[in-house]
């Protein structure tokens, strides 16, 4: 009887032992099985985050290249502008200091006598100073060069040069440092708009 107990516990033990193997087993291949699916998860949390993120710099990058390239053409458009304004006070600086009494005095004179006009009646406009200085050093020589009579009336609104009518002001031409220097300006200016783009280029 006591053998027959003692063989009862033990088949007892041995099916409780091997059932608690079992249930381990299976606990720890439940284990494995949910961290694989746990890390499968966060791996591709993982790569959408870093797709996300990817995407994000992208478009940064683009944003910052677009907004880059409008400030370059900006501070280009600007300094273009700055400089035709410079360009244009050296060209009027320029003209105004060439535009001496005498070399306006053979100006006119080159002007008046390659006039295609029968026109005697010449009027000049031109700065106060000018006038006086013309009036007194080569009037008299334009007139006994050109043979017309040539009138001389001031203007404040010409800083330097003149203008010159052939039929009492209806019509004139421009030779004022103003006209002159926006003539010579148009010339210039394609030059040193070439000049910047092939300096953005380098």
């Amino acid at each position: 009887m006591a053998e027959e107990i003692r063989d009862l516990i033990e088949k007892i033990n041995k099916e409780g032992l091997k059932a608690a193997e079992e249930k381990a087993q299976n606990i720890e291949a439940a284990a494995k099985q949910r961290a694989e699916e746990i890390i499968s998860q966060a791996r591709r949390e993982a790569e959408e985050i870093i797709d996300t993120a990817r995407e994000r710099i992208r478009r940064d990058d683009e944003k910052g290249k677009t907004m880059l390239a409008h400030a370059g053409r900006d501070l280009l458009l600007s300094l273009r502008k700055e400089i035709n304004v410079m360009l244009g006070r050296i060209v009027v600086s320029d003209i105004q200091q060439a535009l001496t009494p005498e070399a306006l005095s053979n100006l006119l004179m080159k002007i008046i006598k390659n006039s295609c006009t029968e026109e005697s009646d010449i009027t000049v406009m031109l700065n106060k100073e000018d006038l006086e200085t013309l009036e007194n050093n080569f009037l008299y020589k334009l007139r006994e060069e050109t043979k017309k009579e040539i009138s001389l009336n001031p203007s404040e609104e010409i800083s330097g040069g003149f203008i010159i009518s052939y039929d009492g002001g209806k019509s004139c031409y421009d030779y004022t440092d103003n006209a002159l220097a926006e003539y010579i300006g148009t010339y210039l200016k394609p030059k040193l708009n070439q000049i910047l783009q092939d300096a953005i280029k380098e």
